[in-house]
């Protein structure tokens, strides 16, 4: 008796695993040189709007890593995992990061170079 119910209570469904966005598209489709400028613009740009700069940097670390990688990148981070994607995150203050899916991952209209 007393073990009903355990497993729980060990606050698993606080944990959101990160998993890459849902495939999206561009409205055109774009090079992977058009993307990493459009990347890099985000992450100069973002953390003027709000937020804490060693928060940004974990996000971009884990937006360019892989899933394990980046799970581990924001757990010890301390950033509060909104949405399982990444594109909504919090830090411990309260402070609300917003991710464009373009910087999480490839849209399904990329150029490929040939």
């Amino acid at each position: 008796m007393g073990c009903s119910g355990s497993s729980r209570a060990k606050g698993d469904e606080t944990i959101k695993k990160i998993r890459k966005p849902k495939p999206w598209k561009h409205t055109e489709p774009i090079t992977r040189v058009q993307l990493n400028k459009m990347r890099d613009e985000f992450w100069d740009t973002a953390p003027h709007y709000g937020g804490r700069e060693e928060i940004w940097d974990a996000l971009r670390a884990a937006a360019e890593a892989d899933l394990s990688l980046a799970q581990a990148i924001v757990d010890s981070a301390g950033v509060i995992v909104q949405t399982p994607d990444l594109t909504i995150c919090y830090d411990e203050r309260g402070a609300k990061y917003e991710l464009p899916k373009y910087v999480l991952s490839e849209p399904t209209n990329m150029i490929r170079d040939s």
